[in-house]
């Protein structure tokens, strides 16, 4: 079912979660394990991220070093399979630009097609570790726009051979990433907001945004949104404070602003359990006013901490 068929079916605002693929090694158990906990609260979906290889050098018997590229965190194709087997529930893997190729890429929709996914939210992806900026793979896309017109060409039936014709049409409800604070690369909100626009146009069905601690950053983002006609679902995308380490951590690597008052409780905690029971009443907060203003859906990460988010979810629906 796709997300927003989700959305115009409901009744009250929904709940959906995101989870991280378990480094290699882990066996698919431990994606149920993490999952378990949340299933109470019937969400709509599990968004599950995808993750580019990484350069490493090994070294060999003979002293010398070998590059090796490694993907720690492989399987998003087949954990969606796998949850959407065992939880009867729609998944919605990631798609990102950096180290895929447009075959690759083109391949894995082929494989989530014929798995029954209806979904992707697609994404430019981060910059590799040895990298100042991004760089494309070659033949493969730069831009998260133009990994959304591969998917829209494929639902229209358009692959990269130019032999296949009257090619099988996927049906890919396609979401796109949105930054109620801009994104780092964009000079101002206003050109930034006009890219957004831009996906829009060229077929992105919803806005999932970038995480915020700010709900008035969010009204606003909403609100420019609609006086820029865009006027898709904004999901908004909640995450918990849980230590001092991510005051500084957070803005750095999202380039997101930590509100005074959340810092300056966290700040006072002497312990991470003290800073844990902070964040967890502030994101309960943010989400019961979110929930006032009417999201369609409140989407937690949940990045290893599924607990705190059933305890906050609790109190929230």
């Amino acid at each position: 079912m796709k997300v927003t068929d989700h959305i115009q079916q409901a009744k009250d605002t929904l709940l959906s979660f995101e989870i991280l693929p378990p480094l290699k090694g882990k066996s698919i158990q431990s994606i149920y394990d993490h999952l378990d906990p949340l299933m109470e609260f019937k969400p709509s979906w599990i968004n599950v991220t995808y993750h580019r290889s990484e350069t490493a050098f090994k070294k060999k018997a003979d002293g010398n070093f070998e590059k090796v590229e490694v993907r720690k965190r492989p399987g998003t194709v087949g954990i969606c399979a796998a949850i959407m087997n065992h939880y009867q529930i729609d998944a919605v893997p990631h798609m990102i630009c950096g180290g895929f190729t447009m075959r690759e890429t083109e391949d894995a929709l082929i494989d989530l097609n014929f798995l029954g996914i209806d979904n992707v939210l697609v994404l430019r992806g981060d910059a590799a570790k040895n990298e100042a900026s991004f760089e494309p793979e070659p033949g493969g896309n730069k831009y998260a726009i133009d990994l959304l017109k591969q998917v829209v060409h494929l639902n229209s039936g358009i692959y990269i051979d130019d032999d296949i014709r009257d090619g099988g049409k996927t049906k890919f409800c396609i979401g796109v990433a949105g930054y109620p604070e801009k994104h780092f690369e964009a000079p101002n909100l206003e050109i930034d907001l006009r890219r957004l626009k831009e996906k829009v146009d060229a077929g992105a069905e919803y806005i999932m945004t970038q995480m915020f601690f700010d709900n008035n950053k969010f009204f606003e983002f909403v609100n420019a949104c609609r006086a820029n006609d865009i006027h898709v679902p904004i999901i908004p995308g909640l995450k918990p404070i849980t230590t001092k380490k991510q005051l500084s951590v957070l803005p750095r690597i999202f380039h997101v602003d930590i509100p005074t008052d959340l810092s300056t409780e966290i700040m006072k905690c002497k312990t991470d359990a003290d800073c844990e029971i902070v964040g967890t009443e502030w994101l309960i907060q943010q989400s019961k006013e979110l929930k006032v203003f009417g999201v369609p859906v409140l989407h937690y990460y949940t990045l290893g901490k599924p607990r705190l988010i059933r305890d906050v979810v609790k109190e929230v629906v």
